[in-house]
């Protein structure tokens, strides 16, 4: 077990569960886009991806769910479907890795390391596809928040969305999973070099520490 695979399993498994956790907590946020006026200062409003909120200073805050599926905007269908499949590929992926760790003792033999080493990697590999799963909608949606915000035929008086701390939470676990699907794929790769059985090794001491000389005839 070598140490420098350790550090690297044991790295890329704590990103990759605090970048899950942030992706979870992008996909449930209302704050994906947030507007306030000047007018009602201490009043200002949230959209997510599940539903809409008023805050308000004296009131607290009031949340709504949206009250169809098929009046949301293409923005919203998307980025539900984005992020859904982003979290059921991040749990896959963690599921897979966990038996090809080294210091989960699930295969023994040469057909169990290549095992382990399959599952780690089909891990690290789902974890980068769940990180680009998380990033597609996210900057999509801050795509469109900047077009509308620049819009010069909106009037300047009309408020205008701008960007909520959902989409910052969904930056930071899109780019963690991706460092951590890389960590694992890279502790993978560390340890291409297996071991020879022991038959093979033990076949070698004995040719190398008792060779077997041809004998030479003497002529008189």
């Amino acid at each position: 077990m070598e140490p420098c695979v350790c550090i690297l399993e044991a790295l890329g498994m704590f990103v990759y569960t605090g970048a899950w956790l942030c992706a979870l907590a992008c996909t449930l946020m209302p704050q994906w886009q947030t507007q306030s006026t000047a007018l009602l200062a201490i009043e200002s409003y949230e959209r997510g991806l599940w539903e809409t909120c008023v805050v308000q200073e004296v009131g607290g805050t009031e949340c709504r769910a949206y009250d169809t599926l098929l009046g949301l905007t293409h923005d919203i269908k998307l980025a539900r479907i984005f992020m859904c499949l982003s979290l059921s590929m991040g749990v896959l992926g963690l599921l897979l890795a966990i038996p090809g760790l080294s210091l989960i003792k699930s295969c023994k033999g040469q057909g169990g390391r290549r095992a382990k080493r399959a599952f780690k990697v089909a891990g690290g590999v789902l974890g980068v596809v769940s990180g680009l799963l998380c990033l597609v909608p996210v900057s999509y949606e801050a795509h469109l928040t900047v077009l509308h915000f620049f819009d010069e035929t909106v009037p300047d008086v009309v408020p205008r969305w701008e960007f909520g701390d959902a989409l910052f939470c969904g930056w930071a676990g899109g780019f963690l999973l991706l460092v951590a699907g890389l960590l694992l794929v890279s502790s993978s790769l560390c340890c291409q070099t297996e071991p020879l059985p022991s038959a093979v090794l033990r076949r070698y001491e004995v040719q190398a520490v008792d060779p077997s000389p041809k004998k030479r005839s003497e002529y008189v």
